[in-house]
């Protein structure tokens, strides 16, 4: 019945020109136009033409025949405007066969060829109409213009393949390339694929777009933008994730230019300049916001503790104090800074720097022979710094320099005083991450527990103990820090040190940050807020501030109500940013680690779980966990030796196996 025919029929989605050498029935045996023979059931022709060809000619001449009908009809084809044919019928609400769209198109002479061209011009569309029971159905005006914004941004999207990928591939040969015109979609996608992975929205067509590039698999987003000069090698990406800006508006930086450049409002301080104030910083520290003070009247000592007067200069409700706000605290990371206020305040007019006359919110205490507090008094001030100071210059100066020694023994007493009434020394070496002279990544640790450390720290405390206790009696509001008693306190005696610390740390209660005073457990002392950085920590300014007013003698800034809002979108952003500190310092370490794989390292067992330890890398202050081995067991507290298999700090990847109880 169908012998000779030309049939067209959809094969993956295209058209295909074919003639029908054998009708089976149920099957049409037929020869397509690309030399192969197939069998289709009859219901998957979508045109049957009238005309035939010669079944039983050679395969050359049928071919040859094909080739002329489907460019006759290719050509006949590009002749069809859709859009213009569904202007003219959309209205009407009806399907159309093919012949009638045909006549539409070309007039009332038509043959198949004709009929073929419509068909196939409207199924590639596939905007205007749609096929339904072999009939085309004009689609309405919202889903035409929804089809065709899919189809411009899958040309979009089809454009940032093909030239994204061509331009890292270039990039990733070394060989200079210009970036093409959707650079900026193309590093977009790259990012989010970088950094969300799989849960990223476009993370198929981010993997669409590494494929074409020659490479695998999503993890390669990093690398690539890397390589294409976007990101450094050891690019944050917390920081990228979390939103956080590290530079500040032009209108922020004029404002506070504005701040730094206004002279110093002298009515109301006092002069301590005479006062021999030195600061105790670490070596990059160039935010100097409190200072000590040390004079010998008779058989007393008078000692000032000096804390750079923020509040004075940064008004609340004004840019400044928004922006302050905004960061809720300044950012330390190796290699990179990120400050609350811009530098002009918070390095250079609010810094205690030395030799420069600076305004400050000073503590004066009178302490007796026994360094016990007689009396102190807290007066707005001017201060000029003699001497800058870092921890280790302190600790050497300590057995010649009769001032640090002062301040070292009332520091000591008021420590003392503090463990008496239940303060817990839980402190840990300090972690620095630094470059050998080879540039190799070093990691070290420091001694915390020294004098230069014990004296910046009593007097922190002791100041921040007195503010409370001030603003508590006075009925001044602020935000108190308070700590209950830990669930379980645990026995020093005959344990590791960092194993008393450890376990301890899971034993103690929540800070609590709120507007209620209160004990703090963990520090030893009957009342407790924070107000000594106010150039670094947002809720520091704000306490600030409450005590600048009572000082005053003026209406505090805020009420109880604005404190414990201002507390609650702080917190939240502090929790943020301590996790970023910690995880980039984890970062460092097992990059650390991966750089020297092989390495044997001491470690002390803090817990197990029925398939895993819990380990503390001593060397490092590492924690991570490492599989259970039958031929080494150990109890919680135990010391072993652990090997580095594998590290990578960009998936926070550390796999480690256990040696033994020796470093061999």
């Amino acid at each position: 019945m169908y012998e000779g025919c030309i049939i067209e029929y959809i094969d993956q989605g295209r058209f295909m020109c074919s003639v029908c050498l054998q009708d089976r029935g149920s099957k049409l045996h037929l020869l397509t136009r690309l030399n192969r023979e197939v069998n289709l059931p009859p219901k998957r022709a979508i045109l049957m033409s009238k005309s035939s060809l010669d079944p039983a000619a050679s395969r050359e001449a049928l071919m040859e025949k094909l080739r002329q009908v489907d460019e006759a009809r290719a050509e006949l084809q590009a002749r069809v405007d859709p859009r213009e044919l569904w202007e003219l019928i959309h209205d009407e609400n009806e399907s159309f066969d093919h012949r009638y769209l045909a006549h539409l198109v070309f007039g009332d002479d038509i043959l198949d060829d004709h009929i073929s061209a419509v068909v196939r011009a409207l199924f590639e569309d596939r905007v205007y109409f749609k096929l339904r029971e072999s009939q085309f159905l004009p689609n309405s005006p919202e889903r035409v213009e929804e089809l065709v914004r899919q189809k411009e941004e899958e040309a979009r999207k089809e454009l940032i393949l093909k030239e994204g990928s061509l331009w890292i591939r270039e990039v990733l040969k070394g060989n200079p390339f210009d970036p093409p015109e959707c650079k900026d979609e193309v590093i977009e996608l790259l990012s989010e694929a970088a950094l969300q992975g799989q849960d990223a929205t476009s993370a198929r067509f981010a993997a669409d777009l590494i494929s074409r590039a020659g490479l695998s698999t999503l993890d390669d987003a990093r690398r690539i933008l890397i390589d294409l000069g976007i990101w450094e090698e050891d690019e944050n990406l917390d920081l990228i994730r979390e939103g956080i800006e590290s530079e500040f508006s032009r209108e922020i930086l004029e404002e506070a230019s504005g701040v730094a450049a206004a002279a110093i409002d002298i009515n109301g301080r006092e002069d301590f300049t005479d006062l021999p104030c030195l600061t105790v910083d670490g070596p990059l520290t160039r935010d100097f916001d409190d200072a000590v003070s040390v004079q010998q009247d008779g058989h007393e000592l008078i000692v000032g503790v000096h804390i750079a007067d923020a509040a004075s200069f940064i008004p609340p409700g004004s840019r400044l104090d928004t922006t302050a706000m905004d960061r809720a605290s300044s950012l330390y990371l190796h290699r990179r800074q990120i400050p609350m206020l811009p530098e002009t305040l918070s390095q250079n007019s609010l810094s205690l720097i030395e030799g420069q006359e600076r305004p400050t919110l000073s503590l004066i205490c009178r302490f007796n022979e026994q360094g016990e507090l007689k009396d102190f008094r807290f007066a707005p001030g001017i201060i000029r710094v003699r001497r800058q100071l870092v921890y280790e210059q302190v600790n050497t100066l300590i057995d010649q320099d009769q001032e640090i020694q002062h301040l070292h023994r009332i520091a000591q007493k008021l420590r003392r005083k503090r463990f008496s009434a239940g303060a817990l020394d839980l402190t840990l070496p300090d972690v620095k991450i630094g470059f050998d002279e080879s540039g190799e990544l070093t990691v070290t640790l420091h001694d915390q527990d020294t004098p230069s450390r014990l004296i910046v720290e009593e007097f922190m405390i002791f100041y921040n103990l007195l503010a409370a206790r001030c603003c508590s009696e006075n009925e001044i509001p602020i935000l108190y820090r308070t700590q209950a008693p830990p669930s379980e306190r645990i026995s020093e005696e005959a344990s590791d040190r960092f194993f008393y610390v450890f376990q301890q740390l899971r034993k103690l209660s929540p800070m609590q940050l709120n507007v209620n005073p209160g004990p703090h457990s963990g520090l030893g002392v009957e009342i407790y807020t924070q107000c000594t950085s106010p150039i670094r920590r947002y809720l520091d300014l704000v306490v600030q501030r409450q005590m600048k007013a009572w000082l005053q003698g003026t209406p505090p800034p805020n009420s109880a109500e604005d404190l414990e809002n201002l507390r609650m979108s702080a917190e939240l952003l502090l929790r943020r940013m301590g996790v970023i500190k910690r995880n980039r310092l984890r970062y460092w370490i097992i990059k650390y680690i991966a750089q020297n794989q092989g390495r044997i390292y001491p470690a002390l067992v803090l817990s197990d779980t029925k398939t895993r330890y819990r380990v503390l890398l001593k060397d490092l202050m590492l924690v991570a966990e490492i599989k259970k081995q039958p031929e080494h067991q150990f109890l919680p507290g135990q010391q072993a030796y652990v090997r580095a298999v594998k590290a990578d700090p960009w998936k926070n990847l550390i796999e480690l196996d256990f040696t033994g109880t020796d470093s061999r």
